[in-house]
């Protein structure tokens, strides 16, 4: 519910308040007496998705746009006309629909000043970095919570749907600083705790569970996007606390873009490009699914005349938008295909290790650990190298010939050409 207040010009009282009582709305009339060209100040609730409509109506009979019009939020309201007012809205639009004039404050008020964003983002980059390095998620987590990422994406939604270029433009250029801003940031601080030596000196990122999952994104990582997006844009369309839902935001861009900054300042390509593809495909299909809630919840621009306008740059964005996505996503199928395929060879690896296990040569041998080693070549795509196997066997088992056979047995029944390391542990069980 909200209660709006609107100043009433000269000669316009009566037609105003007709139009009031015509639909049928509670007013309370004030006179105003500043001495300036308005007679009167009304006030007024309305259900929430009402006053988009209501404050049309009122424009079309002449309600100045010069005057001043004030919209509050309404915990209660106590009237037989206001919940037949309610019922009549509620046939038309979703009740918790909010009005364009809101939507567009709310997104500007996201779109936080540039020093606060620039400050917020740049701590949030440090702190993911940090939480990355020390392999911790509570303290990625906490680096989401306090990243104003939200505001950019949600600007630039709302400034293409009705028709704001300066909204729009704001929206998109925030979004970009904020991601060179973390890379950078977060690149300049894993040069520092490297030099420094707050981490173990050798230290491989790419052995940092934070960071092995950001290494290789996969075509899943387009539902957390699409959802963030979806997620924002409804939450802003209901005046719903956008808390929550920036951290979702944060999520699919703060981790990557921090780790773009530990692959580029420990030098391991692969972990940048994967994650600089993880970060350009979440914040396209953060906008494109804000873009289209929007849209589709049927926020144009004030003004019918720009209506055409804004459909053809909306429709023009989205066209874009679905374009890069689409490119960017043949790389990810080709990353999540290539995890299958990595995935489905180290299950025939072990499969390959077991069997050569159960030959009668290798009686008392018992299979303690298997790791597969894969080195990356162009860029993310994996390929195994090397298998490490660690054996127990007696004491009095003779040691010979396993890592000859475990090899020759992937080559011939899974043409598999990979190296083969056997490690020997002596084990005794007590009788």
């Amino acid at each position: 519910m909200r209660l709006v207040q609107v100043t009433i010009p000269t000669g316009k009282r009566e037609t105003v308040l007709e139009l009031l009582d015509e639909e049928g709305i509670d007013y309370v009339v004030t006179d105003e007496t500043s001495g300036r060209t308005y007679t009167a100040v009304a006030y007024f609730p309305l259900p929430t998705n009402a006053v988009e409509p209501v404050l049309e109506k009122l424009r079309e009979i002449g309600l100045e746009r010069e005057a001043y019009t004030v919209v509050v939020s309404a915990e209660t309201v106590e009237s037989e006309q206001f919940d037949a007012l309610k019922e009549t809205y509620a046939e038309d639009t979703n009740e918790e629909r909010i009005a364009r004039q809101e939507l567009e404050a709310r997104a500007e008020e996201l779109a936080a000043a540039l020093p606060t964003y620039v400050t917020m983002t740049v701590v949030s980059a440090i702190i993911a970095t940090a939480g990355l390095l020390l392999d911790s998620p509570a303290t990625v987590v906490g680096s989401m919570v306090i990243a104003p990422l939200i505001g950019p994406a949600m600007a630039a939604a709302v400034g293409s749907v009705i028709d704001d270029g300066e909204l729009f433009r704001r929206g998109i250029g925030l979004q970009v600083l904020g991601i060179v801003l973390a890379v950078i940031s977060a690149t300049v601080f894993a040069l520092f705790v490297q030099t420094a030596n707050l981490v173990p000196p050798g230290l491989d990122p790419l052995t940092l569970s934070e960071v092995e999952e950001r290494l290789s994104p996969s075509v899943l990582s387009l539902a957390v996007a699409l959802g963030a997006g979806v997620a924002g844009a409804m939450s802003l369309m209901t005046g719903v606390s956008a808390a929550l839902v920036g951290v979702m935001i944060a999520v699919a861009l703060i981790p990557p873009a921090a780790t773009v900054g530990i692959g580029l300042a420990y030098g391991v390509p692969s972990l940048a490009v994967g994650s600089a593809v993880l970060v350009a495909v979440n914040v396209l299909s953060i906008n494109l699914a804000a873009l289209v809630v929007l849209w589709y919840g049927g926020y144009r621009p004030e003004q019918f005349f720009r209506h055409d306008r804004a459909k053809i740059a909306t429709l023009k964005r989205v066209a874009a938008l679905v374009g890069a996505i689409a490119l960017l996503s043949v790389f990810l199928g080709g990353v999540t295909y290539d995890s299958y395929q990595t995935a489905q060879t180290e299950q025939e690896i072990r499969e390959g290790v077991a069997t050569e296990l159960e030959d009668p040569a290798y009686s008392g041998y018992e299979l303690l650990e298997l790791e597969v080693r894969t080195e990356t070549e162009n860029l993310l795509f994996r390929h195994p190298t090397t298998v490490a196997v660690t054996v127990g066997v007696p004491p009095d088992v003779p040691r010979s010939g396993l890592a000859d056979g475990i090899e020759s047995r992937l080559a011939d029944e899974y043409e598999l050409a990979v190296d083969v390391q056997v490690r020997y542990l002596e084990i005794q069980w007590s009788r």
